[in-house]
Formats: structure tokens, sequence, C-alpha cells
């Protein structure tokens, strides 16, 4: 009896064996540490959605120094997090970016500015100093100071533009009446560093019609001429989309398994779940996850329409592909 349940035992060791060889392996890279923003792909990591459908996925942190299509392009993932202005921007510098799953369908970044710095409205930027995130996060602003007719560079400037860190702190030692912010970030770390809602003026993109589409799941041409790898990336979509509506459902689970997965420790249980309900916000459902062609024809508009300084010059072809997501829809 010791003889066949050593035997069994051996048996399946070797099954789990084998299945872990046959799971095909799959980088994704994040656009920034591991936060709520990304939950969804935690979740599905956590679950099992990915090993159900044969995949070992990677999901590597980002952070200041990190740049998503530069990871994808020197081989280092095999999909990115990143947000629209920035991807269409270098595709048209060379690097052949395609989206082929749009998971956030709203903007979640906005201008955040003290009212005792004499900012109440849009017309009270003139004169005054805005932090603007860079790294590609900057097309969005540029695409509203030209919408607004003010000048954001030269000895004529109507606006002088901060360099805005990763951080608030700027707004809070009063070196700049406005910040970019995020509804489900740095507004909240603005919030807890004492200021109240009452003190400031906020404007969201999505108000002021420049509103561009945010994080979508971004791979290389190349990968979509590989039949293996449009498979493999199907499954993922499939097995991510289905995290993300796990985490909707399941807000403050989902920011908790966030917080396990945070090596760092930096993060803290409060902010995440707040982050993950703000979050929420951002995703719809229906078909979660399909990119909305009409909201990314308003975005190449917008990117287009700068008379000082598009940040693209003409419409971008073969730019998105819904091909991978009608093929995990129909996965089983």
């Amino acid at each position: 009896m010791k003889k066949i349940g050593l035997i069994a035992s051996a048996a399946i060791l070797s099954l789990a064996a084998v299945s872990a060889q046959a799971a095909d392996k799959l980088t994704l890279q994040l656009k920034w540490v591991t936060q709520a923003q990304f939950a969804g792909y935690y979740v599905a990591k956590d679950k099992g959605f990915y090993d159900e459908l044969g995949l070992d996925v990677t999901i590597k942190p980002g952070g200041p120094d990190v740049a998503p299509a530069q990871v994808l392009a020197g081989g280092g993932a095999d999909v990115v997090i990143d947000w629209m202005p920035s991807a269409l921007a270098t595709r048209e510098k060379g690097v052949p970016l395609v989206n082929i799953s749009q998971v956030f369908s709203k903007s979640g970044m906005m201008l955040t500015c003290r009212k005792d710095m004499g900012v109440n409205s849009s017309s009270d930027f003139k004169g005054k100093t805005l932090g603007v995130w860079f790294y590609g996060n900057e097309y969005p602003f540029m695409s509203w100071m030209d919408k607004l007719g003010l000048k954001i560079d030269g000895s004529n400037a109507d606006i002088k533009v901060l360099k805005q860190g990763f951080n608030v702190d700027p707004i809070l030692q009063k070196q700049a009446a406005c910040v970019s912010t995020m509804t489900y970030n740095e507004y909240w770390q603005v919030i807890d560093a004492g200021l109240t809602p009452a003190e400031l003026s906020v404007f969201k993109y999505e108000d002021q019609g420049v509103a561009t589409l945010e994080d979508g799941l971004y791979v290389l041409e190349k990968s979509l001429k590989d039949d293996a790898m449009k498979n493999k990336l199907a499954r993922f979509v499939k097995a991510s989309l289905k995290g993300w509506q796990y985490a909707v459902d399941h807000n403050d689970e989902a920011a908790d398994i966030v917080l396990e997965n945070d090596a760092t420790g930096a993060q803290t249980e409060k902010h995440q779940r707040r982050m993950m309900g703000e979050i929420a916000k951002l995703i719809s459902g229906g078909k979660l996850g399909r990119l909305d062609e009409a909201a990314y024809s308003r975005t190449v508009k917008t990117l287009m329409t700068g008379k000082s300084a598009p940040v693209i010059s003409k419409v971008p072809m073969g730019a998105f592909t819904q091909e991978i997501w009608d093929m995990a829809t129909a996965l089983k």
C-alpha cells in the first residue's frame, strides 16, 4: 500500500509538473507602481483566472524611471499598460504600438488648484504656475491649454509650467497654484495633507472636452502576426477582464489583494480601498475592455488640434485592433 501511495504521489507530482510546463508565459509591464489602478490584473492572478486559461503571467511594477513602451520595444514585456496619448505619440515616432483592449473608458485626470492662490475658474490660469506631469502625461494638458488659447512656453508664455514630480508637494508648499492629480490618487493625497474640498477648485479633463483615453493594453504589431501569440493574448485579455469585473464587484477584496502584492509596503489599506472605489467609476460595464471607437476618434482629434504643438501630426493607421477582444469573448 505504501508503494502504491508513493507511485500515486509521484504521478500527481508528474502531472503538476507537466501542467506547470504547459502554461504559456506572458509578462505584463504596468505603467506605475503596484496599486489599485491595476487591481484587475492582480485579482486575475490571485484568483487563478490566468491559470485556468493556461497562462503563467508575470506582472512587473512600473515607476518614475520606467517607460512601458521602451520596455516593450526592448523585449522586456509582451504587453504594457499605457495612456493612449503617450502610445499614439510613441507610435508616430516609430514604435508600432497597438491597442488590443481599453479597460478604462473614462479619464481620471484632473487639475487641482488652490482657491487662496486665485484660481476659481480656468480663466484664472493666466499668470499662474501649473504643475504638469511629463513622460507622456503632458499631452492632454497641452491640448487643453491650446484650446484655452494659453501659450505654455516661450518668452511671452501665459502660464508657467512646473515640471511636476509624482507628488503633490508644489500645491502644499504654494510653489504652484495648481497641480496634476488623478481622481483616484493624488487628489486624496492633497486632502489627506490638510486641504479641504471647499478650499480647492477641481477641473476634470472629462468636463473640459479634452479627455483622452487612459489605461489600455498595448502590444507590438509583430505580436499580431503570430497566431500562437494572438491566442495567448486573447486568453490574457479574457482572464484580465474577468479579474477587472471581480475587482469592480468586490472593491475592498481587490484592494486587499493589491496590498498583498505590494513588495514595497508603501501602500495603505485606507488609500487603496478608496482608490479602488474611484477606479471602479472609470470602468464601464457592458462590453468591458472593448475600445469605444468614438472615444478613440475623440482622443485622436484632441491630440491633433493643438495649433502651437499638436501631439500627433496625422491620423494613425493600425493603432488599435478589436480582433483580440473578439477572440477573447469567443473563448469558452
